[in-house]
């Protein structure tokens, strides 16, 4: 059903949920997937998919969209036989499996943009998909859903023209072995875009209906009725073998403003007391033994938990019944002089039976002292965590201004509010900071099937092994480092490791090994993309980039300059084109995009043996802790986690007009950069300097400065597109005074250092780790 055809107003206020669920089954749903080519008895495997797939044709059908629903259902049936062990996981099933994962994310992009109707390529590939689907089943099976909208609508006109209310009270309803479900619509529910009939026709598919009675006492006389205006409500006898929460889950879109009320048949209840009697259960709180056990859902308990709360504010009884007899939870909660607890809220609204409630009580004497919270999660939008960081960033600002005026005034009471209010800020800013922190291994897991499919497209055999999935970095940077991920992936595969042919003539395992590897170090965040092939020759990519002009004369490069020669733009060691690379796009790219976010590339190879990527990027792009210094009269910030150590340079270490590039660190030679000289600064009159002693990568460089300033929290700032070109600074800061300093980009000025030593080799000796 289209509801904006039909009248009713746009789905916006709760599309973005369904949108951004169904895209966390479908990644879910391609792991499975191909978890079952190496493990295909995973019978947890099997059960993901097909849950996924039932997940989404169920939400669809909520929202009308009939067309994700019929495809979904076929894929549905093909699943229910694989779970039956009706049909068999074979590459085939799986293969298909992926085809219609895909096709299915086609159809919620284009729900999500808003897309016309399907393209005559799309129905086409609907049509194949689903022709090969039902040649898998076992059986025959329709292409839509047996239980359509109309035929629910149909038994609710019926039900309602034979009777007007359901009678039966709590006590009858329980004794039966279905389940009761109460539902009161929202007024607001048809404005939001949610189809009453959908929603029935949901629960069809959680069990079947065995009595539905539409109660239509609240519609009001034809001339106050509101067209988007909802009126109804239903008593359903429901007969199914699902939790309370998977019932609960087909009202999850029309909960916030709908009343709800689920009873279990009898034997869920002798089940609910039997679970929490004999399951070891380390919960102190009553409502998550009740959750627990399955007798309680989250949204009920958090229903009665806000009526505890309202009911030390309020003196009308505990809870309002509905004309069905039902305790109204969410309507205004009421409590006697003394707020009540829990248990007497959950047996006086007849949500959990006393049986389970006096069970869980005496559960819950038993684990009070073990008790260990869960973590609780909550869904945000990541706009708004962006603008928490913004507020942040200028609270630390701002701060820094407070400190200067304090120091300034001399005034010592004020110096140490101000540094309490310093040291709140930077917890505040590290807590807000790891809301954006997110694991890198979600994002390892979305090249397992690349690595499937391209390998079996350029029929190699390859193997993905991800470590390090846990590193967590920010999610800025996670969303920026995927694309340039993907290119090293795709080059690993078709460049690097060879065909099982030549790895067998070569004495290697015939499956070659692409392995992704994350880890932190040095405050960075360091990825590695290596692979087991056959490795890059030094002389192929000379000749290559003498053909193409990249290099001329007779250039003396290191062999980490030679093989960082294929970052260059153009720059191919293909010897033909396919549709995956060879055409000299894409590494540039690689470079290009990892120093935008202000981080390095580079690259090892062993001919014969296997070549690593490896990029090496900054934690967060937002705020860091940084290191303040002048040059002249200009402020820099180096990056607090590159400085090593502070050393003085002495009169006698420094002499007028001479161009000093090293010093001896005890017994080390250190390779220097003088901000003033690379930035073409005066300097202050000062014959004094001091070097800040930085490190990257394992590489260490000094950095000649006039002042030394100490630790300041900085804000990054983008440069903007003008100074886009601009080496040696990744972006500025604001200070306390109001004055600009610049963020001093570290990597580049090391390699301007190695590059200095590069080219003086009787004072080679860089100092490493």
């Amino acid at each position: 059903m289209d509801l904006k055809s039909k009248g009713y107003v746009d789905t916006d206020s709760v599309l973005p949920d369904f949108l951004a669920e169904s895209n966390e089954l479908l990644a879910g749903m391609e792991q499975s997937l191909l978890l079952l080519e190496t493990e295909p008895t995973n019978q947890d495997a099997i059960g993901s998919v097909f849950r996924a797939a039932h997940t989404i044709k169920g939400n669809a059908g909520v929202f009308g969209f009939n067309e994700v629903v019929a495809f979904t259902h076929v894929v549905e049936n093909v699943l229910s036989d694989v779970r039956d062990g009706k049909a068999p996981v074979d590459a085939e099933i799986i293969a298909l499996l992926l085809s219609c994962r895909d096709h299915i994310a086609e159809k919620l992009d284009g729900i999500a943009k808003q897309k016309k109707p399907p393209s005559a390529e799309h129905l086409e590939t609907d049509r194949e998909l689903i022709g090969k689907l039902q040649s898998h089943l076992a059986e025959p099976a329709d292409v839509v859903p047996s239980a359509s909208a109309q035929a629910q609508a149909d038994a609710v006109s019926a039900e309602a023209a034979s009777n007007s209310l359901l009678t039966v009270n709590s006590a009858e309803r329980v004794a039966s072995q279905n389940w009761h479900i109460s539902l009161r619509m929202g007024r607001d529910v048809l404005r939001n875009g949610m189809d009453p009939l959908s929603i029935l026709h949901y629960l069809s598919g959680t069990g079947e209906i065995v009595k539905l009675v539409t109660l239509v006492d609240a519609i009001p006389s034809i001339q106050e009725m509101d067209a988007e205006t909802c009126y109804l409500a239903f008593e359903v006898e429901l007969q199914s073998h699902a939790t309370k929460e998977q019932i609960e889950s087909t009202f999850k879109f029309i909960r916030d403003d709908s009343v709800i009320h689920i009873l279990p048949p009898q034997a869920k209840i002798a089940e609910y007391v039997s679970l929490i009697n004999e399951r070891a259960n380390d919960k102190e709180n009553l409502g998550e033994i009740l959750v627990a056990c399955g007798a309680l859902t989250e949204s009920e308990l958090a229903t009665a938990l806000r009526l505890q709360q309202a009911a030390q504010e309020s003196a009308v009884p505990v809870a309002q019944t509905t004309s069905a007899g039902h305790a109204d939870l969410s309507a205004s909660p009421g409590i006697s002089p003394s707020a009540p607890l829990l248990g007497e809220i959950l047996r006086e609204s007849g949500v959990v039976h006393a049986d389970a409630v006096d069970a869980a009580l005496k559960k819950q004497t038993q684990v009070r002292e073990n008790k260990q919270p869960e973590t609780q999660y909550i869904r945000i939008r990541a706009d708004k965590l962006d603008q928490l960081i913004n507020r942040v960033g200028e609270l630390v600002i701002a701060g820094a201004g407070a400190n200067l005026v304090a120091r300034r005034a001399k005034d010592a009471l004020l110096q140490e509010a101000t540094s309490v209010i310093s040291r709140l800020v930077e917890e505040i800013r590290e807590d807000a900071l790891s809301l954006r922190m997110v694991q890198i291994g979600e994002t390892f897991n979305r090249f397992q099937r690349v690595v499937r499919d391209v390998s079996r497209e350029l029929g190699k055999n390859i193997a993905m092994v991800v470590s390090g999935a846990e590193t967590e970095l920010d999610k800025t940077v996670v969303e920026k480092i995927t694309d340039p991920l993907m290119h090293l992936v795709r080059n690993a595969i078709d460049h690097g490791i060879e065909s099982a042919q030549s790895r067998k003539e070569r004495g290697k395992a015939e499956q070659g090994t692409l392995r992704l590897n994350a880890y932190h170090d040095s405050g960075s965040i360091v990825i590695e993309v290596s692979d087991d092939g056959g490795g890059l020759s030094k002389d192929k990519i000379l000749q290559k980039a003498f053909e193409r002009g990249i290099l001329t004369g007779n250039q003396s490069l290191t062999d980490k300059e030679i093989y960082n020669l294929i970052f260059e733009a153009g720059f191919s060691t293909a010897d033909s084109v396919t549709n995956l690379s060879g055409r000299g796009v894409g590494m540039d790219v690689v470079r290009r995009n990892i120093e935008s976010l202000r981080g390095t590339v580079d690259l090892e190879t062993e001919l014969g043996v296997g070549t690593t990527v490896r990029i090496r990027l900054p934690l967060t792009l937002a705020i860091i802790d940084g290191f303040l210094v002048g040059v002249g009269k200009n402020s820099y910030v180096i990056p607090l986690d590159s400085v090593v150590e502070c050393v003085e340079l002495d009169e006698s270490g420094y002499e007028a007009g001479a161009e000093r590039s090293y010093v001896n660190l005890r017994g080390l030679i250190l390779p220097c950069v003088h901000l003033g000289k690379h930035f073409q600064i005066e300097r202050s009159g000062r014959r004094r300097e001091n070097i800040v002693v930085v490190n990257y990568g394992g590489n260490k460089a000094g950095l000649v400065v006039d002042e030394l300033f100490g630790e300041f929290q900085t804000v990054i700032k983008p440069l903007g597109k003008l100074f886009g070109g601009l080496r040696g600074i990744s972006g500025s800061t604001i200070l306390g005074s109001g004055e600009v300093a610049l963020i001093v980009d570290v990597p580049v000025l090391i390699q301007t250092a190695a590059a200095a030593e590069s080219t003086a080799p009787a004072r080679r000796g860089m100092a490493t780790h």
